[in-house]
């Protein structure tokens, strides 16, 4: 059998904690070994039930929809999500929070017992076992941190995630972390790029959604994804979710 997760045994964890203690943030290249991010990169391109998230404004009531494939695949379904979609740009047109990208969320697929056989729950316990962890608590310089939550996510052609903070501190959350697994030859003009932003909205830096790169930041934190055009290719590919101290 494959090797599912296994950290790349080269990483240089001063290097990388002196690096996110200047910026609170840090993309780690080589991540994993080169055999085992392929396998996850496998799962997500063909083994992922990809449903869809969609927000459409900042306000209190504008809260996440999202499908599952299954609901996707019914015509009330698909019209349901063109809808939102329609929504979300024109809320993003009028410089309100939106975003639209594929999903499949992890976590509430294992407390819904969705796939009781999946490979998917395997990735989220190998991100909460020691290895994943105990990194993750060198580089950031944060002991208490307890758990993570996952989801895998595409951002496949028109898909974006609009600027916001991330400020679920009450919920524990004190690091998102963004496990890219694209194809290896992403081309800038393809978009997906995490980009982080002053009080001015200048973009002080952007991460390529390299594969095999771990992002970790602190939140709260001015970040976005940036648009992927019409002509790109499916797709922007990651497991990502925020590592809590409780």
């Amino acid at each position: 059998m494959k090797k599912l997760f296994e950290l790349n045994p080269g990483l240089d964890r001063k290097a990388l904690a002196n690096r996110f203690a200047q910026c609170s943030r840090v993309q780690i290249r080589d991540f994993l070994t080169h055999e085992t991010a392929k396998e996850l990169q496998t799962i997500l391109l063909h083994a992922t039930k990809w449903g869809m998230v969609v927000q459409a404004g900042d306000d209190v009531k504008d809260k996440p929809q999202s499908w599952r494939m299954e609901e996707m695949r019914s015509t009330d379904g698909a019209r349901k999500v063109n809808q939102a979609a329609s929504a979300a740009h024109k809320a993003s047109a009028n410089g309100q929070y939106a975003f639209r990208f594929a999903q499949y969320p992890i976590l509430t697929a294992i407390q819904e017992d969705w796939e009781p056989d999946g490979v998917h729950p395997l990735i989220l316990e190998h991100i909460n076992a020691d290895p994943f962890m105990g990194l993750v608590r060198d580089v950031t310089g944060i002991p208490e941190l307890a758990k993570a939550d996952g989801q895998a996510s595409l951002f496949a052609p028109n898909h974006y995630l609009g600027k916001h903070i991330d400020s679920h501190v009450a919920e524990g959350w004190r690091v998102a972390y963004v496990l890219n697994l694209s194809r290896e030859d992403w081309h800038p003009d393809w978009g997906g790029y995490l980009l982080f932003l002053n009080e001015d909205g200048d973009v002080v830096e952007g991460f390529k959604p390299r594969f095999n790169s771990l992002n970790l930041f602190t939140v709260p934190q001015s970040h976005q994804v940036s648009y992927v055009p019409p002509f790109a290719p499916i797709g922007r590919l990651a497991i990502t979710g925020w590592l809590r101290d409780r």
